[in-house]
């Protein structure tokens, strides 16, 4: 009896050290990693933040999960498990201050927990074992819950071998099930924030190789292919957060009221595989097919197919030669996306930037907005096309920002050897100049681009059709929209995403073709001898790259607010489409267009009112302009924050690039002067017309406005006659310059007034109403904005005399443009044009293609003629105002 008395005692006293080293209770988890201490925790903390201290963070991305944390509770989501994920979050979170994961959802960390957790773990699982036969249950016991409601962050995998298994047959908790209950007992928000740990850019193949078999594949390779790659090569690991989803917003949606919480797990888990899964697409890019069977998906679709028994009936051939016509065409066409090519021409380009460039100005927010866009739908994307350098330099971005290169429509005139393969292999697809008399090229080709769509890749076009020559964007191509429209309306996707982008440089390197071509030289095609004589521009510096992203353009959006769903448009209302869209992409590309200095002093020196400048009287003007960019809210480039500086260097810049001279300045005592004078030779106006044009858009209707003014006989006008005017000169003008398609005119001239009323350039009257009267000092800002609009009066009215001495319909428009160049050189030496740059062949151009559509193609049209002499001479009169 004793005996049994001593060893219930000595159970008892043994049971009482236990619950005293266990806290009293058995909440002690391996899924849980306290605060590290102690010398050997120290030692693991340390391996694991070097091993981890390469791998990239998306700051960007990251930024808002500290104010996530102060407003709810941060829930990690993972698509695979992983105790190395989980490990990472929390050692290197905690490194870089933010929310790091102390929980992860039915993980089991033995080797770096401390020793004394440890011991308690294994002890509280043992007394649990013994005392109710099972192990502890930490979504039973409410651990989990408590832990969050304390405020730790934890973290959560989506796919794991066991897991279905356990959740369907086994029928134990579901972590997601969990935090719906959880979400539902407490006002306390939940964010559940995707990430994704990924060790490759490369898109997941669609034969997966004997090394993916073996050590898992690009999505989710196994343990030893992780070690292996955080040691040799960890810059390539990074991490991307996704868009986080409010538990709580989820659960208040109506259409998930009411509903079973098995249904809600189900939606809710799906919603983050999906978001996941979009997310990685927008990293790696889509499924990597065989290039083979990429153009077997385009010519054995039943559609296409259709189209080619019926095309080779109608043009009576043989179905087995178009079928080999076809594929000639597909081959011509095809990108041959390879990755490796991808990561070679990076490299380059790293070193190609930075011998050339004096930097990139990266618009993030912008990049990020981008990528946000690419895991919603497919994304078109639409840059400027100022230089050859645009493609490559757009790409190389998105691969070193951890985003797939898009699929980049090229000219045909690219495929030369050997440019033409290594464009092919980084993503470019290439396409004619024209389609016309090409049924069934033209069909091949919009059957590709549906293709493309369908898969989800993004693709790149420039809708000006080519580069600039002027500096200016060109008017929109609408053939490449329709394209992509069609594919949008026959089902390839629900959805396109148009990202309008920027890309600006200080100097561009074509500089001396494009003045060449815009004085009637023919342009040279590519070739081989023309890329190694381009190895000459590795010796200079031109300045620094700007890139700039827009707002995503919803395609669904945008056909929202036409009166019909564009499957039932006529050919009509979809051409209103495609211009509305294309002006809008135009329109917004300016918008977001950074205005550089080289730009903005080009502007001043060609707008001064004499030949011969000084320094300050031209930074008197660049004050003008600076002001007027300033009330509109302009991105300018960051080298305007010290302006006396910036002039100083631009004026030497210019000065050595022989564009101004300076001239003689020395005083009598032999000093230099501090406000040198300085002159535009004739022959470079040019050029500086070419860097004027970078930012004239934004002149533009200041320039509308200002010319109408400086015609009116009295110091005060009307509304109704400046409207009046204000829309005249926007439909001279309209092949010259993009307007806003959502803004009237009357929207346009009242921006116009309170702009210039805010520079005290006008004052309302203070009785009459819509009227105004100019200002003391605004008759010279008035002239500053109306100089802008003076090289394209005088070249439309070379173009006018030209058409008053010929008949267009016996003369080609070859010949016709020799005469107008003749008759302008002969103008330009009597005085009768003022200025050089007015001699512009991308002006005359435009000036025909205006007035042919006016009706008036030479003498015959003389009513038409008469009319348009009064208005320009009416005009051109406004800038003797001062005289």
């Amino acid at each position: 009896m004793a005996s049994q008395m001593g060893n219930k005692g000595f159970r008892l006293k043994f049971m009482a050290l236990i619950n005293t080293i266990l806290n009293g209770h058995h909440d002690h988890y391996a899924s849980f990693i306290p605060q590290r201490s102690g010398t050997f925790n120290l030692l693991i903390q340390w391996i694991l933040k070097l091993l981890f201290s390469d791998v990239v963070i998306n700051k960007t991305q990251t930024a808002s999960l500290n104010g996530l944390h102060e407003k709810g509770i941060i829930v990690y989501i993972s698509k695979y498990k992983s105790n190395l994920e989980y490990l990472f979050y929390n050692v290197r979170y905690s490194l870089e201050g933010l929310p790091a994961p102390a929980i992860g959802f039915d993980q089991s960390i033995l080797c770096a927990q401390p020793i004394s957790h440890l011991f308690r773990v294994l002890l509280s699982h043992v007394d649990h074992l013994i005392r109710y036969k099972k192990f502890p249950d930490p979504y039973r016991s409410g651990f989990y819950k408590r832990c969050m409601e304390q405020g730790e962050t934890s973290l959560l995998s989506l796919v794991d071998r066991g897991g279905f298994h356990s959740r369907f047959v086994k029928s134990q908790t579901d972590p997601i099930r969990y935090l719906i209950e959880i979400q539902q007992a407490i006002e306390k928000p939940i964010y559940l924030v995707p990430h994704l740990f990924l060790f490759s850019k490369k898109p997941i193949r669609y034969y997966p190789r004997l090394i993916d078999i073996l050590f898992g594949g690009e999505e989710n390779p196994g343990l030893l292919r992780r070690l292996l790659t955080l040691l040799r090569t960890p810059h390539n690991v990074f991490v991307e957060a996704s868009e986080p989803i409010s538990l709580k917003e989820f659960l208040q949606m109506p259409e998930h009221q009411d509903k079973s919480l098995e249904y809600l797990s189900f939606k809710l888990r799906q919603k983050l595989l999906n978001q996941l899964n979009r997310h990685r697409q927008s990293i790696t890019g889509p499924l990597l097919r065989p290039r083979e069977e990429l153009k077997e998906l385009v010519l054995r679709n039943s559609h296409f197919r259709r189209f080619m028994e019926n095309y080779a009936k109608t043009h009576g051939k043989n179905l087995q030669e178009t079928h080999k016509k076809a594929d000639e065409y597909l081959h011509e066409i095809a990108a041959d996306y390879n990755i490796t090519v991808i990561r070679c021409l990076a490299m380059l380009f790293n070193w190609i930037w930075k011998t050339i460039f004096d930097g990139v100005v990266l618009d993030m927010e912008g990049l990020n907005r981008l990528k946000n866009a690419t895991q919603k739908a497919p994304v078109v994307l639409v840059p400027c096309h100022k230089s050859h350098l645009d493609y490559l330099l757009l790409s190389h971005i998105m691969f070193m920002n951890n985003m797939p290169c898009p699929h980049v429509a090229a000219g045909k005139n690219l495929t030369f050897w050997p440019m033409g393969p290594i464009f092919r292999k980084s993503g470019a697809f290439f396409i004619r100049r024209s389609f016309q008399g090409a049924q069934l090229y033209a069909k091949v080709f919009s059957e590709y681009i549906r293709m493309l769509i369908r898969e989800g890749f993004n693709i790149e076009f420039f809708i000006e059709g080519g580069r600039s020559r002027t500096g200016k964007l060109v008017l929109p191509k609408l053939g490449f929209l329709s394209i992509l429209l069609k594919a949008y309306e026959t089902g390839a996707c629900d959805e396109i995403m148009f990202v309008p982008i920027f890309v600006g440089y200080d100097q561009v390197m074509e500089e001396k073709v494009y003045l060449e071509e815009l004085h009637g030289q023919t342009k040279k095609p590519e070739n081989f001898m023309q890329l190694i004589r381009a190895r000459k521009h590795l010796k200079r510096r031109y300045g620094r790259i700007y890139l700039q992203f827009d707002d995503p353009i919803s395609l669904n959006n945008l056909l929202a607010d036409f009166d019909l769903p564009f499957k039932k448009m006529g050919q009509r209302k979809r051409q209103i489409v495609y211009r509305n869209l294309g002006f809008r992409i135009i329109h917004r590309i300016n918008q977001i267009s950074v205005v550089t200095p080289q730009a903005l002093i080009a502007c001043a020196i060609l707008n001064y009112p004499k030949k011969v400048f000084t320094k300050t009287g031209l930074k008197g003007y660049i004050d003008i302009y600076l002001e007027h960019l300033n009330i509109q809210n302009i991105h300018l480039s960051e080298a305007f924050d010290n302006k006396a500086r910036v002039v100083d260097e631009i004026l030497i810049h210019y000065t050595k690039r022989k564009f101004i001279e300076r001239l003689d300045d020395k005083k009598k005592n032999n000093t230099i002067s501090d406000n040198p004078k300085f002159i535009a030779p004739e022959e470079k106006r040019p050029n500086l017309e070419y860097y004027k044009n970078n930012c004239i858009h934004f002149f533009i209707p200041a320039g509308y406005a200002a010319l109408a003014i400086l015609t009116y006989e009295n110091f005060q006008f009307s509304f109704d006659t400046l409207n009046a005017d204000y829309g005249f000169l926007r439909d001279f003008f309209k092949h010259e310059f993009v307007y806003d398609v959502d803004k009237t005119t009357e929207d346009c001239v009242r921006e116009v007034l309170a702009a210039f009323i805010k520079a005290s350039i006008l004052t309302q009257h203070p009785s009459l109403p819509n009227t105004y009267n100019i200002s003391p000092i605004g008759l010279k800002k008035l002239f500053c904005f109306a100089n802008f609009l003076k090289t394209y009066l005088e070249a439309y009215w070379v173009v006018l005399n030209t058409l008053k001495k010929h008949n267009r319909s016996e003369t080609s428009k070859k010949d016709l443009l020799k005469k107008i160049s003749a008759r302008g050189k002969k103008y330009y030496r009597r005085g009768q044009v003022s200025r050089i740059e007015a001699l512009s062949q991308a002006n005359y151009d435009n000036a025909l293609v205006y007035f042919a559509q006016r009706g008036i193609r030479g003498v015959k049209d003389k009513d038409g003629i008469d009319f348009y002499t009064i208005m320009i001479s009416k005009f051109l009169n406004g800038f003797t105002f001062l005289k």
